[in-house]
């Protein structure tokens, strides 16, 4: 079976493995894959046109659809989750799809639930690991799966999910699966929310109320570019850290402060003094501040939110960044409930080297 690549036109429906394997590759042609649960949205639109940029014009876009049952803790929340394959056919073949594999759970897992996993390790542990155990054994097993099944050259997951993004880097790096990994940035709405299929079971209340998250992860971004600048300002006038500070204290840079007191720069001493008297290692904690603020504040709307956690961390394995770091990556992730729904939600941040 050949599948030529169709831009403007109806992906192709494969429903078993057997007719994925027979699905002929053009010579030298890239193939892109993209791994969803269905009920697709704009967000997963944005991925299957990053795959199609991916893929190149010859080549061809994958798009899985298939709800995996490991990845649920509940038989009701597996129930409840939408299944809408007709519109995620449409939504797949306007953004530039070539095939939409949809496998049967007895097809994905043709004995049962299968006895061999792979394991997330201590990463698959934390924060939604911790909320939902076992969540992440049963994401990896079945992305390996998907990802033998159809053999692509790149795989592009959505920032949104970015612990499990990072733990199927990890996996592809740790079992030399040999596939680029590529993440594509969170699709907001115009009001701040993430998109997620999850959002249609919010009331107009509880999704004014969910709007939190975003605002919470918008507030703590704007509070470290505001002690970003502050601190260059302070730098780029002589103060703390820079050579002939001053004679205060070693990296204070009071002298500075005065002398520019003395000139009638009453700005530019504030920020200075600012700097000079904030403590090292304050970054981590005004960020997770910051972003708590506005969560405190929902927790008490109306339809209210529901805190699951707040937590700045490294990306490459999700562990808490220190409270005194003042520097390098980080990602700022919350989930929380509003009403019976479960909203996650993130932010990659650059705490800088501000020293």
């Amino acid at each position: 079976m050949t599948a030529a690549p169709t831009p403007a036109g109806t992906a192709v429906l494969l429903h078993t493995a057997a007719a994925l394997e027979a699905l002929e590759r053009p010579a030298g042609a890239r193939r892109a894959v993209v791994m969803t649960m269905g009920a697709l949205h704009e967000g997963h639109g944005t991925l299957i046109r990053a795959a199609r940029e991916a893929a190149g014009p010859g080549g061809q876009v994958v798009v899985t659809v298939f709800v995996n049952p490991l990845q649920f803790g509940e038989a009701a929340d597996l129930d409840r989750y939408p299944r809408t394959l007709d519109a995620d056919l449409a939504v797949a073949s306007a953004a530039g799809a070539d095939v939409v594999f949809a496998p049967s759970v007895e097809e994905v897992y043709p004995g049962g639930d299968p006895q061999v996993r792979i394991t997330a390790g201590p990463m698959g542990e934390r924060l939604e690991g911790a909320s939902r155990p076992g969540h992440f054994d049963g994401m990896l097993t079945v992305v390996a799966k998907l990802l033998h099944l159809t053999r692509p050259d790149e795989a592009l997951f959505g920032q949104k999910d970015a612990q499990q993004l990072a733990l199927v880097r990890r996996m592809v790096r740790d079992l030399n699966f040999g596939i680029v990994i590529t993440a594509v940035p969170t699709v907001r709405d115009a009001d701040g929310l993430a998109l997620s299929s999850r959002n249609r079971f919010l009331s107009p209340a509880e999704r004014r109320t969910a709007l939190a998250l975003s605002a919470a992860l918008f507030a703590a971004r704007d509070r470290l570019a505001a002690q970003q600048a502050l601190r260059e300002r302070a730098l780029a006038t002589g103060g703390p850290g820079r050579q002939g500070a001053g004679s205060g204290p070693a990296g204070t840079g009071t002298d500075r402060v005065a002398g520019l007191n003395a000139l009638g720069e009453s700005r530019l001493a504030a920020d200075a003094q600012a700097v000079a008297l904030a403590p090292r290692g304050s970054t981590a904690e005004a960020v997770r501040a910051a972003a708590r603020t506005v969560l405190e504040d929902a927790a008490g709307a109306a339809e209210p939110l529901v805190l699951d956690y707040l937590a700045l961390v490294d990306p490459a394995d999700f562990t808490e960044v220190p409270d005194d770091r003042d520097g390098g990556e980080a990602v700022l992730a919350v989930a929380a409930r509003v009403g019976a729904t479960r909203l996650i939600d993130n932010i990659p941040l650059d705490l800088g080297v501000l020293a």
